[in-house]
């Protein structure tokens, strides 16, 4: 699966286009009347991922949305890479920030997670997109200002607050990588789960029949009749951010 990144264009331009609500619009500037505007360029290159994807982001594509020309498309953005940094900041600012109202530090994060989880379901591709280098731009700064608000007034270090909004939101953006590619690898079948299971057990019935994983048949088979799959991505979600959760109360009490 092809990874592309954030923080791969040309960082002044990148952030002016970013701020254009602050620092005004850079596109509006010179050359002839616009006949979109950078918003409207964003959204239908939102609409377009979540219809298809993102490795159907190119500029023509988005230009064939907005019935423009792919030439005239790069007079509002230079590339893919600055279009995904302005896509990707532009969907953060749009997602609830509700978990400010709950009374427990463990409630709060629980809702933060539940937050991006959902994020992440709404818009598969966005786990395809690196954003080890986020767009700095204000969905990005103000989703960061809000999730440190979350653990602020506990006694705890900066390094503490940030480290604990770190493995909160890595915990919750793997657990959805998986979950999405697993029901990528669904829907690209013609097999369900069960059906899969099926077909390799004769096999498998004769290589680990002889008492050499004990272990893999035991707990392997329960989990297969409960979940009528190998696995469950969404149990696997609600068991570690439970137990992630436990240990960051334990962490907090102790300092």
């Amino acid at each position: 699966m092809a990874i592309d990144s954030t923080g791969e264009s040309a960082r002044d331009r990148t952030l002016e286009l970013l701020w254009r609500s602050v620092l005004g619009d850079p596109t509006g500037a010179r050359g002839p009347r616009q006949k979109v505007t950078v918003d409207q360029v964003v959204e239908a290159a939102i609409q377009l991922a979540d219809d298809e994807g993102v490795e159907a982001i190119s500029m023509r594509r988005v230009a064939e949305r907005l019935g423009i020309g792919a030439m005239s498309l790069y007079t509002y953005v230079e590339g893919k890479a600055e279009l995904l940094d302005l896509m990707i900041d532009s969907i953060v600012l749009g997602m609830p920030r509700l978990a400010t109202t709950h009374d427990t530090l463990r409630s709060r994060l629980d809702a933060l997670a539940r937050e991006d989880w959902a994020h992440y379901l709404s818009h598969p591709w966005t786990v395809q997109v690196d954003t080890s280098r986020p767009p700095l731009g204000p969905g990005s700064s103000g989703r960061y200002e809000y999730q440190l608000q979350l653990v602020d007034g506990l006694g705890l270090s900066d390094l503490d607050m940030d480290s604990i909004i770190t493995i909160v939101t890595q915990f919750t953006a793997g657990a959805a990588r998986v979950a999405i590619d697993a029901d990528r690898v669904r829907a690209a079948s013609t097999q369900s789960d069960l059906e899969w299971w099926e077909a390799n057990l004769p096999v498998l019935e004769r290589v680990m029949g002889r008492d050499d994983y004990p272990l893999s048949e035991r707990v392997g088979t329960a989990v297969g009749e409960l979940f009528q799959s190998p696995g469950n991505q969404h149990h696997a979600f609600e068991f570690g951010l439970a137990r992630l959760l436990d240990g960051i109360e334990a962490y907090v009490e102790t300092r």
